[in-house]
């Protein structure tokens, strides 16, 4: 009976005791994983010899685990901790938006520019939450003097108060808003601005991301498989 030692070979305490009758085209694969990769050897009737385990079995791909290097582990940690972060403040927003304490508007027109452009997402929360004053930009509902809804405006107060009216005027407007609007007419105060996600949230621009995502994946999966 014949011994070998596989420790060379494999990098492992191994050893392979040959079986006292064995078949000419007898064969035995030996592999063994780790953290820097993956080492194979082939024992036959013509000794031992070390293989790639891929030529021979088909391997499970959540087998062979490499060690990753720093920089990729802190680029991995990164994107992990971003993604986290991300889908910690959309559950957050949504629950706000739900329970009415905060919405979102698009605003279409450049009446606020420098201060908004178009396209451009404004985050307010309710009159109730925080009290408009003079300087805050507010959202309010125009209407006509049938007292019927014209639309909404994003417009800063520069004068008046909630139980007489506040005077609202655009910052790139000339002159101020013919509307007075009180306490009830106004639907939120602007905490802040999130600039051009309106242009995102269109169907052509959401379209042609949904696309480059999906290519941006199949690029990522061929470099797995190819690993």
């Amino acid at each position: 009976m014949r011994t070998a030692e596989l420790s060379p070979e494999l990098g492992a305490p191994l050893k392979w005791i040959e079986p006292r009758s064995l078949k000419r085209d007898a064969m035995a694969l030996v592999t063994v994983t780790n953290s820097t990769g993956e080492k194979s050897i082939l024992i036959s009737y013509r000794g031992i010899r070390t293989v790639e385990s891929k030529d021979y079995v088909a391997a499970p791909r959540e087998r062979i685990k490499v060690k990753r290097r720093p920089a990729q582990q802190a680029i991995a940690l990164m994107v992990k901790v971003f993604g986290w972060s991300c889908v910690a403040l959309l559950l957050s927003f949504a629950a706000l938006t739900t329970t009415g304490v905060m919405q979102a508007r698009v605003v279409l027109t450049g009446s606020m520019v420098p201060a908004i452009n178009p396209g451009d997402v404004v985050i307010t929360t309710s009159a109730s939450t925080v009290r408009p004053k003079v300087g805050d930009i507010v959202t309010y509902t125009g209407k006509r003097f049938d007292g019927s809804k014209v639309a909404d405006f994003t417009h800063r107060i520069v004068a008046g108060d909630g139980i007489h009216g506040f005077t609202v005027k655009g910052d790139a407007n000339p002159s101020e808003d013919v509307q007075k609007p009180t306490l009830n007419d106004i639907d939120g105060v602007v905490l802040f601005t999130i600039p051009w996600l309106g242009k995102l949230l269109s169907p052509q621009v959401l379209m042609v991301l949904l696309i480059a995502g999906f290519g941006v994946w199949l690029i990522v999966d061929a470099f797995r498989s190819e690993n």
